[in-house]
């Protein structure tokens, strides 16, 4: 059995989802929001974010962590500040010796929902049907779940091509 931790980083509220496999079978065992204070500095924020992601390592000790890969969005303050957070999520993985994977959140959305542009809402709905939860999990929790989902699926699919023959040129196999 594998435990992967998803992580949503975010300056405001950083989510994060924790899922265990065995085979091509998921289990959803908890998700949350690390959340901090606008009062405080960023500094202050940050080192909210890597004290909350620790705790979460701590608590349930990943196998591998999936996070969201950084994107350009409307404002490039805003990118900076999604980028220090993320920066200290996967220094508390690099910590403890986690394998840190990254996903772009377009392709996260493709995979659970199946369309790069879902909204927040789409992706909550899809990973409480996927991981047959009771309610829907917090938004910022449900985009983390989706991650780990992504990781989950991209993993096992790698893992079934190993031993495929990888290049073909005009039907035939180049190794």
């Amino acid at each position: 059995m594998t435990l992967i931790v998803g992580i949503d980083p975010g300056s405001k509220v950083t989510g994060y989802g924790v899922i265990t496999v065995a085979g091509s079978r998921q289990q959803y065992v908890a998700s949350g929001c690390i959340k901090t204070s606008d009062k405080k500095s960023l500094p202050q924020r940050l080192e909210e974010i890597f004290s909350g992601v620790s705790q979460v390592l701590e608590e349930y000790p990943p196998d591998e962590l999936a996070i969201e890969r950084i994107f350009m969005g409307r404002s490039a303050e805003s990118a900076l500040k999604l980028g220090h957070a993320r920066g200290v999520a996967m220094v508390a993985a690099a910590n403890k010796g986690i394998p840190i994977f990254e996903y772009e959140a377009r392709k996260v959305k493709q995979a659970v929902v199946g369309n790069g542009a879902a909204s927040k809402d789409q992706v909550q709905v899809m990973v409480k049907t996927l991981l047959e939860l009771q309610d829907n999990p917090q938004k910022d929790a449900a985009d983390a779940l989706a991650i780990a989902l992504t990781h989950i699926n991209t993993q096992f699919t790698l893992a079934r091509m190993e031993g495929y023959p990888r290049t073909f040129r005009k039907g035939r196999i180049i190794d």
